[in-house]
């Protein structure tokens, strides 16, 4: 076996793109995409009529729902070619906004429940500011599964348990890329700080018996991956799932419930002020969730750019 039909043994292999030929090639269970990735599609032309199509079809909507519209286009599509869940985000403008997020959150399922789609097959994706998280434990409530995305940090990932969330997405390329250009130093493998982060929130999580979900996400190389080959899930782009195919090196099973109860890892609890608290203390979770933030609006802002382009 190659290396990725090896990590999917133990580990649910989650293709990051919103290129449709690409998850058809690798046969992902699930699928992710974001704002940026979304662009990154339709300025292809065989995704363009998509865009095109959210346009034509909605010539009174707002660019916002538009973009609604386009996303949801892109999630129908991408579950026609896997069996399991898409994840579609929430706008990044609303990551300080509990009620916006829980409405957008009700909408984008309403608008799959109308093309056909249930809920169970999607997972709302929002960043993990404290105002994301408590709109996820309202959404969990109602049934609605969340994605937490840009977390960074093992606050974040204790917040998020705590609430219910399904799914948390830490960020190992983009903590790697802190620490790189904060110390100079070119880590790898297990030394790697995003994969320490994960392993540290995967231990955590089975330790003390939260059910969340986690899934590994922004990688910037294979050696990232195969340090947590066993994760929950992984989330990989195009052009690592390929590096994976092409290598036959066998690859060891790194995390398991099993080994978990055996980390050194002490218990806690967080109210409002203890997870600002931490996340103040922690300037890579805090720089990097904020910059997060930043580049996903600026990209739908491109979005839209495209789109009055068109009218």
């Amino acid at each position: 076996m190659n290396q990725l039909e090896q990590l999917k043994q133990f580990t649910t292999v989650v293709a990051d793109t919103g290129d449709f030929q690409s998850i058809q090639a690798y046969t992902p269970r699930d699928a992710t995409t974001n704002p940026s990735l979304i662009l990154k599609a339709v300025q292809k032309d065989e995704y363009k009529p998509l865009l095109e199509k959210a346009v034509r079809d909605h010539p009174n909507a707002s660019p916002t729902e538009i973009i609604d519209r386009l996303l949801i286009a892109f999630g129908v599509e991408i579950l026609q070619t896997i069996p399991g869940r898409v994840s579609t985000e929430v706008d990044a403008r609303l990551s300080f906004d509990i009620d916006g997020t829980v409405a957008k959150g009700r909408d984008l399922v309403a608008l799959y429940s109308n093309a056909g789609i249930a809920r169970e097959r999607v997972l709302i994706k929002m960043a993990s500011t404290w105002e994301g998280i408590r709109a996820a434990e309202i959404l969990e409530k109602e049934g609605i599964r969340c994605n937490m995305t840009l977390l960074f940090s093992l606050a974040q990932a204790i917040a998020c348990a705590e609430a219910g969330a399904q799914l948390i997405s830490p960020f190992v390329g983009r903590i790697y890329d802190w620490h790189k250009k904060s110390t100079g130093i070119d880590y790898m493998g297990a030394e790697d700080p995003g994969v320490q982060s994960v392993k540290r929130i995967y231990n955590y999580y089975r330790k003390f018996g939260y059910t969340t979900e986690v899934m590994g996400a922004s990688f910037r190389n294979t050696s990232q991956i195969l340090e947590l080959a066993g994760c929950d899930l992984l989330t990989i782009s195009p052009d690592l799932l390929q590096k994976l195919a092409d290598s036959d090196a066998p690859i060891q099973r790194k995390l398991s419930a099993e080994a978990a109860p055996g980390a050194s890892i002490v218990k806690m609890s967080l109210d409002e002020k203890s997870f600002r608290f931490m996340m103040n203390e922690d300037a890579m979770a805090t720089e990097k969730l904020a910059e997060g933030i930043r580049a996903f609006c600026v990209d739908t802002g491109k979005l839209k750019q495209l789109i009055s382009a068109l009218r």
